[in-house]
C-alpha cells in the first residue's frame, strides 16, 4: 500500500529548471505557510497529460491539492516528521535520488565511446616490464621509474626485442620476445590499453605505470574487429601421450567422414567429450578474439563461410574439429552500451566519471589546501601506527586550518578525527596520509554538493519536497483513515447501522453452509445432526463424526444469493430449476444450514468489503472538514486563473 500511496500521491519527479524562484507568484497559503505557482502548475499539468485516465478541471485539482497539503499539515503538526523512522527513509530517498546530480555524464559517455571505438579494432603489442612490489614505497617506484627510463633510451638505438630479451622483468619474454598478442579493449589494465592503443603501429609508447610496474609498448599491428563467431566442436580430451595418440586417432577419423557427408551434429553428440556443450550437439556459445585458447580462436576467426569445416587442431585441452555456425560483425553502439556500462562499473574506469566531478567541484567551490600544515602529519606516522596511543597523543596537539570548501573551513583535527575513524592499517608512511587526505576531501566534496542540490537544481529541490510530503501523507493517511476504516469494528458497526438501507440487496441472500456428502448414508446422517446442531458447531460435528481417513463431507460457508448457481437456487431456495449434479462430482448431495435475508444484510461483516470502502470515505471526508476548520487556506484565485495547461 505504502508504494502505491507513493506513486499516487508523490506528484513531482521532475519539474523543468526555468521556474524561476523571484518570478514564481505564490498561488496558496496553508497554515500562513506559502505555495508557489510552478508547484502547483507542474503537478496540475502531469495529472492531466494526454496519458491521464481520468483528468480533472484546474478548480478541481486545486481543491484536491490543498486537500493534500492540509494532511501533511496535520502530520507535522503530529510530529511525524521527527520521528527516526521518518528521517531515515527520507535520507534513504534522497541518497538514492542524489546520485545521478554526483557524478559528470559527460565524462561518463566520453568513456564509454572511448571504449566502443577500441571496440571496433585490436592492436597487436609486445611490451617491456620493470616490477616493483604490490606496495612499493616512493623509493621502489624511483627505482623502478629510473630503470625504465634508461630501456627507452636504448630503444632509440637498439631492436625492441633485443632489449625485451635483455631488460623485461616479464617472465614469459624468453618465450615470447615480449609479446602480449592481440590487445582487446577491457582485456587488460586502462593505462595499457589506453598505451596500446594511443601509440601507432610500429612505434613504441614512453613509459607508463600500471599497478605492477612501469612498461613501454611497441605495436606491430592493428586489425578492425573480428566480430564473433559461432561454431560447433567435437573434442577429444588428452591427458598423456598416449590419450594423445588416441584422441588425435579419433579425430582424424571423424573428420574424414565428415569430408565424405556424415552429419556433423550427430556426430558431436555422440563423440565430443566437451561436457559443457554435448547436450547442444557441439554447439558452443559466441565467442570473442582472445575469449578461448588461443590456437581454438586462430582456427576459428579463419573460418570463411558459415558451413566450413577446420581440419583438425590440437589445444591445450584436447584434439578437435570445428564447423563455422555463423559469424557477425561488432555490434552497434546503442546494442552493447549497457554492456560497457557494466564492464565499466566493474573495473577503475567506473571511477572516471566521478573523478572528473570531483575536479570539477574543487574548481566551483575554489577548493584550497595547505600543504605544510599536510606534512605536519608525516613525522606522527613514521614510527607509530595510525591506532596507537603514540599516534593519538601527537595528533590531537595539531589543529591549524588544512583547506577550505567555498566558504567552509576543515583543520587538522577534523581529518584527524577522520583517520582515527577510518584506520584500520597497522602500519604507517605518508602515503598513507596522503591517500586518507585524497578520501576525505572527496567525501567532503561530495557532502558539500549534497547540500547544494536544492539550490542548484529547482527539479531537485521540488522531487525531494514531494518525497517527503509523500511519506507524511501516507503515515498520517494511515493513521487517520486506513487503520480506522479496517480496525475499528464499533464504528464500521454503528456506520453500518446508520446507513443500512445503502447496502439494501435486490435479490435474497443465503447466509450459511452448504455441506457435500458423499453418499446417501453421509447425506442421512448429516441431516439429522442438522436438525440438532447449527452453525460453528454443527461443521464441527460434522468432520469429527462423518470424516475419518477418507473425506465423506466438506462444507463451504459464505453469502450466496439468488441467482448464483441452480444448486443454490434448488437447495436453498426451493425453485424449480433442471439441477443435476455432473457425473464426476464426487459429493452430489446437498444440504445446507443457514438464514435467508431477504432485503437487508444481517450485520456489517455481510458486506465489509464495500462497507470499510465506503467508512474510508467517510472518516476522510468527516477528517478534511476538521482539518479545513483547523488551519486557514488562503487561494489566490487571480493566480490560479494563470496557470497554464501544456
Amino acid at each position: 500500500m505504502k508504494s502505491l500511496a507513493l506513486n499516487c500521491l508523490l506528484v513531482v519527479s521532475a519539474v523543468c529548471s526555468a521556474f524561476g524562484q523571484n518570478s514564481d507568484p505564490v498561488l496558496m497559503k496553508i497554515n500562513g505557510k506559502p505555495i508557489s505557482k510552478s508547484e502547483f502548475e507542474y503537478i496540475y499539468n502531469k495529472n492531466n497529460s494526454n496519458n491521464s485516465l481520468e483528468k480533472k478541471s484546474l478548480q478541481e485539482y486545486a481543491e484536491l491539492f490543498v486537500n493534500f497539503k492540509l494532511k501533511v499539515e496535520e502530520a507535522k503538526s503530529q510530529g511525524l516528521d521527527t520521528t527516526s523512522s521518518f528521517k531515515s527513509e527520507y535520507l534513504g530517498y534522497r541518497a538514492e535520488l542524489s546520485k545521478p546530480y554526483l557524478t559528470d555524464s559527460k565524462a561518463e559517455e566520453r568513456f564509454l565511446r572511448e571504449m566502443y571505438n577500441r571496440y571496433l579494432k585490436d592492436v597487436e603489442a609486445s611490451h617491456i616490464l620493470v616490477r616493483f612490489p604490490s606496495h612499493p614505497t616512493p623509493e621502489d617506484t624511483l627505482k623502478a621509474w629510473n630503470k625504465i627510463n634508461a630501456i627507452y633510451k636504448r630503444l632509440q638505438k637498439e631492436d625492441f626485442v633485443k632489449v625485451a630479451r635483455s631488460a623485461s622483468e616479464d617472465e614469459s619474454v624468453s618465450e615470447n620476445d615480449g609479446s602480449v598478442g592481440w590487445i582487446r579493449v577491457l582485456k587488460t589494465s586502462y593505462a595499457f590499453e589506453t598505451a596500446c592503443y594511443q601509440t601507432p603501429v610500429g612505434q613504441f609508447s614512453k613509459p607508463f605505470r600500471s599497478d605492477i610496474g612501469y612498461h613501454v609498448v611497441k605495436i606491430t599491428k592493428q586489425r578492425e574487429s573480428q566480430g564473433e563467431v559461432l561454431v560447433r566442436q567435437i573434442m577429444r580430451s588428452t591427458y598423456n601421450k598416449e590419450t594423445s595418440y588416441n584422441a588425435a586417432s579419433i579425430i582424424d577419423s571423424l573428420y574424414r567422414i565428415i569430408k565424405k557427408g556424415d552429419d556433423f551434429k550427430s556426430l558431436a553428440k555422440k563423440y565430443t567429450q566437451d561436457n559443457s556443450n554435448v547436450a547442444n550437439e557441439g554447439l558452443m556459445t559466441w565467442i570473442k578474439p582472445g575469449q578461448v585458447h588461443p590456437n581454438f580462436s586462430k582456427v576459428a576467426f579463419e573460418l570463411k563461410s558459415i558451413g566450413d569445416v577446420s581440419e583438425p587442431f590440437e589445444t591445450s585441452f584436447g584434439w578437435h574439429i570445428i564447423k563455422l555456425e555463423d559469424k557477425r560483425g561488432p555490434r552497434p553502439f546503442a546494442e552493447i552500451k549497457d554492456f560497457l556500462i557494466e564492464k565499466c562499473k566493474q573495473s577503475e574506469r567506473g571511477l572516471f566519471g566521478q573523478r572528473y566531478f570531483l575536479d570539477s567541484l574543487k574548481r566551483t567551490y575554489n577548493f584550497k589546501y595547505n600543504q605544510k600544515e599536510l606534512e605536519e602529519f608525516y613525522p606522527i606516522v613514521i614510527n607509530n601506527s595510525l591506532n596507537t596511543p603514540e599516534f593519538y597523543n601527537e595528533g590531537i596537539k595539531l589543529n591549524k586550518q588544512l583547506f577550505s570548501i567555498a566558504d567552509k573551513s576543515f583543520t587538522q583535527a577534523d581529518f584527524f578525527q577522520y583517520i582515527r575513524n577510518s584506520s584500520t592499517e597497522k602500519k604507517s608512511s605518508k602515503e598513507i596520509i596522503d591517500e586518507k587526505f585524497k578520501a576525505y576531501v572527496d567525501n567532503q566534496l561530495i557532502i558539500y554538493e549534497q547540500s547544494q542540490l536544492d539550490k542548484k537544481y529547482p527539479e531537485f529541490k521540488f522531487l525531494m519536497q514531494e518525497y517527503h510530503d509523500g511519506i507524511l501523507l501516507f503515515e498520517v493517511n494511515n493513521k487517520e483513515v486506513w487503520d480506522k476504516s479496517s480496525k475499528d469494528v464499533e464504528g464500521l458497526s454503528n456506520y453500518f447501522k446508520a446507513n443500512i438501507d445503502k447496502y439494501a440487496w435486490d435479490k435474497p441472500r443465503f447466509k450459511g453452509r452448504l455441506i457435500y456428502c458423499r453418499d446417501k448414508e453421509t447425506f442421512k446422517a448429516a441431516q439429522q445432526l442438522a436438525t440438532k446442531f447449527h452453525g460453528d458447531v454443527l461443521e464441527r460435528y460434522l468432520k469429527g463424526r462423518l470424516n475419518d481417513s477418507i473425506k465423506y463431507v466438506k462444507v463451504e460457508k459464505g453469502l450466496f444469493a439468488m441467482g448464483e448457481s441452480k444448486m443454490i437456487d434448488k437447495v436453498v431456495f426451493k425453485l424449480k430449476v433442471d439441477y443435476t449434479p455432473a457425473p464426476d462430482d464426487s459429493f452430489p448431495y446437498v444440504l445446507s444450514d443457514g438464514v435467508i435475508l431477504k432485503t437487508h444484510p444481517e450485520d456489517y461483516t455481510d458486506v465489509k468489503g464495500k462497507l470499510s470502502s465506503d467508512y474510508q470515505e467517510y472518516l476522510e471526508a468527516e477528517w478534511i472538514k476538521t482539518l479545513k476548520a483547523k488551519y486557514p487556506v488562503e487561494i489566490n484565485q487571480e493566480v490560479l486563473k494563470t496557470v497554464k495547461k501544456n
